[in-house]
């Protein structure tokens, strides 16, 4: 078979890389790709929101299977596209997006079902917002719409927190239009967990969860980033609380979506947290996390070329789901200065020597023509520590990041740490 990736990050990485484990043996297309891609497979310059660039470099290659990984394209209805031109392709449509590209769509979606979530209102001007912050007790967390990159959350534990983060997000427009319309929910308490699925149509696979990391700091402090590192499984994970997730979270969501006429098929991904009266949803995706699936895809013992493509033809429920019981750790390393101004183009060594405890997957990171790559992004790759604890896998995983230099290079230093 011949598989096009599209995306550029880590998360890109990684599915490219579980693809070429496929005892098919598929040649590997990634659009655009990164540094670590082009070890594995053929980079092709066309971004991941050029949509009619993609449709066309798929029929003209005879392109068998496309799989999606960022959720810009498949919100913007790439599923859709593929499907009117009778290519076969892996992600859920425009509509079903919707889960994650309106925070409000998956708010309904969970009151028709019954999903346990935050209790919240929805405003699209300032002054009702403004107003409603007046009368409600705080702490609140505001929330944009739309996508806004894994960033769109601000929590707000005064009212005063609350009115800037309202200005800032519908008046100063932080997230762009993204934030034309807010949530304004209830502060929530618990340890946080993703819980990924592969879904076709009510059809849900074995689960499997993950932890990440969101803030930039140790200690979770600073601004919010795409994420620092992850690690699974989770310690509290297990087949009691997967059974209470599958049955009053996913699968009721899964139903719905099929009910109002916007079947699902892809990944789906809930985040949850596990409060006192039991687990809530934060939000939902409509893709593979990143760093999540870092940590997550070495531990899929099932072939997923096989995955995605029975998910294509709707044939996703004649396949053997296994999860392993790896424990993984992925350690983000960025360049100084990220979130905020950062900068590129540096020489990144040390990469190979990298010991098989451990894989690097690339993201802001670009091949050159000398042997080393140079950094072009924010978050330059993850290293994931492997290990039969999550001990040694962290062990694993910060052992080999520090062989890894580049200028201004950051990572945290306490990802699954005092667990």
């Amino acid at each position: 078979m011949k598989v096009l990736v599209v995306g550029n990050g880590a998360r890109e990485h990684a599915i490219t890389w579980k693809l070429s484990q496929s005892p098919s043996d598929p040649t590997l297309f990634v659009a655009p790709g990164n540094a670590g891609t082009a070890e594995i497979a053929e980079n092709v310059q066309i971004g991941a929101e050029d949509i009619e660039s993609l449709v066309h470099y798929a029929k003209s290659n005879d392109i068998d299977l496309t799989v999606v990984g960022p959720e810009m394209p498949l919100a913007a209805g790439i599923v859709d596209r593929f499907d009117e031109a009778g290519l076969p392709v892996f992600g859920p449509t425009q509509r079903a997006a919707r889960i994650e590209s309106s925070k409000i769509f998956a708010k309904e979606i969970m009151e028709s079902a019954g999903v346990p979530t935050a209790a919240s209102k929805h405003f699209d001007n300032t002054a009702d917002a403004l107003n409603y912050i007046e009368l409600a007790e705080p702490p609140y967390v505001v929330k944009a719409d739309g996508l806004a990159a894994g960033k769109g959350v601000i929590m707000a534990p005064e009212r005063a927190d609350a009115i800037t983060a309202i200005q800032d997000v519908m008046d100063h427009k932080i997230f762009g239009d993204s934030g034309s319309t807010i949530l304004i929910e209830e502060w929530m308490t618990g340890p946080e967990v993703s819980v990924f699925a592969f879904v076709d149509g009510e059809y849900v696979s074995p689960m499997v969860a993950a932890c990440d990391y969101k803030q930039i700091g140790d200690g979770d402090t600073g601004p919010n980033t795409g994420g620092m590192g992850s690690y699974s499984p989770p310690p509290f994970w297990n087949d009691a609380l997967d059974d209470e997730v599958r049955r009053s979270i996913v699968e009721p969501v899964a139903k719905e979506l099929s009910r109002v006429g916007s079947p699902y098929s892809g990944v789906l991904y809930a985040g949850l947290m596990l409060t006192d009266s039991g687990p809530k949803v934060i939000e939902f995706n409509c893709r593979l996390g990143d760093p999540e699936t870092q940590v997550i895809l070495p531990r899929l013992e099932s072939d997923l070329l096989e995955i995605v493509h029975r998910a294509a033809l709707s044939e996703l429920e004649q396949t053997e789901i296994v999860w392993n019981d790896l424990a993984c750790v992925g350690v983000v390393s960025a360049s100084g200065g990220y979130p905020e101004t950062h900068r590129t183009g540096f020489e990144i060594t040390g990469l190979d020597a990298i010991d098989p405890s451990a894989t690097v997957f690339h993201a802001g990171t670009q091949p050159t023509e000398s042997t080393n790559p140079v950094t072009s992004g924010g978050r330059v790759l993850t290293v994931t520590g492997t290990g039969k604890t999550l001990a040694e896998a962290t062990a694993a995983a910060y052992d080999n990041t520090a062989r890894i230099a580049f200028d201004g290079r950051y990572h945290r230093t306490d990802i699954a740490a005092n667990l």
